[in-house]
């Protein structure tokens, strides 16, 4: 749910999600089987997470419900926030249209609205925007946000050097990406066509700066090669993910004492609806790890760009994070993220780092424990054993905070996460196949 209801089927789907919320947020035994095993300071974040997002459901349902029988949409179009796309539906709405009455009046099919609005007219073509808006009374003004859908493929490139394509190219083809016949206008387009299809990055998040990389060509190519993989990906994952079922996160960090546990993760979050994809990223595009929505569904992608155990661990449940706690609030954006800063201004941020920190490594065992100050490596292993997780998660944490990045060097599993994904890879690659285009 992304906060706005804007037809009765998401107005019964909001009804439901607040409904199950209240139920898990009234009582200690109803909240239990959400979060059991998680350590307190995971529950207080989801505790909070639950609550904000039945306030949010709660407005939205309130403003669909008086919009719809007022046709006086004020609260509505406030959460609207200028979308293009959004404001035609409240427009209907306001019109006192059902998408049935819309479509008869446009001589469509009523599916044909359903979809447009499903994709919140992401996918329409300006002709048709423009043909809805005037039937509903909307014009596009100069304050709205721009809309790389309105843009046209040329428009949306321009800017893109032949220096940056070269070197897509080169790392596309040399990483399986594409044919090696693939064109510079094959990769323009390609790249123009992604970027229609889901808009620009907002921000790339890198800690004490948060840079705007939504013109970041690089960015886009690299989400476009993630998108693609996870589409392929999709037939083994399940069709559904439930962000108040939680309780399988222990034993996901767990997972980290196993050799191969970083395949087995792509694994255990494939049965939660959660695409985990690796991808080394274009040289020069400093990026970590992402987390977005494709079709609907979360995706986590990460590229090990700094290729130890405990970056490994950190990054992913950093991904995690965002996908609990800000599915309803920035998912659909994207969240694009350098963790190797010292600190963010951003509260998102900030919030993902403290799930993933307390999800290793419960503040509680930690400020309890001797291996805060121990300087040797025994007592840090023995207090991983006990957490059950790969001690170079501890030994990470530790350098961190002491700022001393020589320490325990050797004790980090440097250089033993990427072969295992280039391994899987290198197994199930066949020709390299032209990276499939974005699908409407």
């Amino acid at each position: 749910m992304n906060g706005i209801t804007l037809n009765e089927k998401e107005a019964r789907e909001a009804r439901a999600r607040i409904s199950r919320l209240s139920e898990a947020l009234h009582s200690e035994h109803a909240m239990e089987p959400v979060v059991a095993g998680l350590p307190p300071e995971v529950v207080s974040q989801v505790s909070r997470m639950m609550k904000a997002e039945r306030e949010r459901l709660t407005r939205a349902v309130e403003a669909y419900e008086v919009a719809k029988e007022t046709q006086k949409p004020t609260a509505l179009k406030a959460l609207v926030n200028q979308e293009p796309g959004l404001m035609l539906i409240v427009a209907r709405i306001a019109n006192g249209y059902s998408q049935k009455d819309l479509a008869w009046r446009l001589g469509v099919k009523e599916q044909q609205v359903q979809r447009w609005e499903a994709e919140r007219y992401g996918q329409i073509s300006l002709k048709n925007y423009n043909r809805v808006a005037a039937l509903l009374g909307v014009r596009l003004t100069a304050d709205m946000p721009d809309q790389p859908a309105f843009r046209g493929l040329d428009k949306v490139i321009d800017g893109v050097s032949k220096s940056e394509i070269k070197k897509i190219l080169k790392h596309g083809r040399e990483n399986g990406w594409f044919a090696e016949d693939f064109t510079e206008a094959e990769l323009r387009r390609y790249i123009a066509e992604n970027r229609i299809d889901f808009g620009s990055p907002g921000l790339l998040r890198t800690g004490l700066n948060v840079v705007d990389h939504t013109e970041d060509v690089m960015l886009h190519a690299w989400r476009a090669r993630v998108t693609a993989r996870a589409r392929e990906a999709f037939a083994s994952v399940e069709d559904v993910h439930e962000p108040l079922e939680l309780k399988w996160m222990p034993g996901l960090v767990r997972l980290s004492n196993d050799t191969r546990g970083p395949l087995r993760a792509v694994e255990v979050l494939a049965d939660r609806g959660i695409v985990l994809i690796v991808e080394p990223q274009v040289p020069g595009l400093k990026i970590d790890g992402a987390a977005f929505i494709v079709d609907g569904r979360p995706v986590i992608g990460m590229t090990v760009r700094t290729d130890t155990v405990d970056n490994f661990w950190f990054t992913l449940m950093h991904e995690l994070a965002h996908v609990t706690l800000h599915f309803s609030t920035g998912l659909a954006v994207g969240f694009y993220d350098q963790t190797d800063q010292e600190a963010s201004v951003d509260e998102q941020e900030e919030e993902a780092n403290r799930f993933a920190s307390n999800l290793l490594i419960p503040e509680e065992r930690w400020r309890r424990s001797t291996a805060r100050i121990a300087k040797s490596a025994a007592v840090i292993e023995r207090f991983a054993d006990e957490l059950g997780i790969h001690p170079a998660i501890v030994f990470g944490r530790i350098r961190k905070e002491r700022g001393e990045w020589s320490l325990f060097a050797n004790k980090i599993g440097r250089n033993t996460v990427r072969k295992l994904f280039v391994g899987e890879a290198q197994k199930g690659k066949s020709d390299a196949p032209i990276l499939p285009g974005p699908q409407g």
